[in-house]
């Protein structure tokens, strides 16, 4: 069962200027496990049926849609809230959308790795002045004749 938005048929004003939107949104998630290079996972609302995520990927975002697999993930129910209630977390609907012949699909990299090269004033350095600092500072006193740094005079 699809869900179908009402949109009103007049609208007053010349030209008759209607714009339609999906009720829907799909979100692209990083799988858990190693997926053929063709194969994308998204987070989709539970009315969302497998037709209508390849039309909406097809019509939208014109990507081409070989097959459409759905499971719905059950939400955790171990957390407890302040009262030692159980809270059951809501469930959702997970679709593998594996994509046309020659389309291959690999999630961004949105943070690449640093250089772990220590360059000048990195923090490799800013650590090892500190913990210097803190040695000498920590040193005892040799006037004090071996009397403890907290038995002052």
């Amino acid at each position: 069962m699809s869900r179908r938005l009402i949109h009103p048929l007049y609208q007053l004003g010349n030209p008759q200027l209607r714009v339609f939107r999906p009720g829907w949104f799909l979100t692209l998630v990083r799988p858990g496990t190693e997926q053929p290079k063709d194969t994308a996972q998204f987070r989709v609302p539970m009315e969302m049926t497998k037709y209508d995520v390849r039309n909406y990927l097809q019509k939208i975002y014109n990507v081409p849609v070989v097959t459409v697999r759905t499971r719905i993930q059950f939400g955790s129910n171990k957390k407890r809230n302040h009262l030692n209630q159980k809270v059951k977390q809501p469930d959702y609907k997970v679709a593998y959308v594996q994509l046309g012949e020659g389309q291959e699909f690999e999630f961004p990299n949105i943070f690449p790795e640093k250089d772990t090269k220590a360059a000048e004033g990195s923090m490799d350095e800013v650590q090892e002045q500190f913990m210097e600092d803190e040695r000498q500072r920590q040193k005892s006193d040799p006037r004090r004749g071996g009397v403890t740094e907290w038995f002052g005079l």
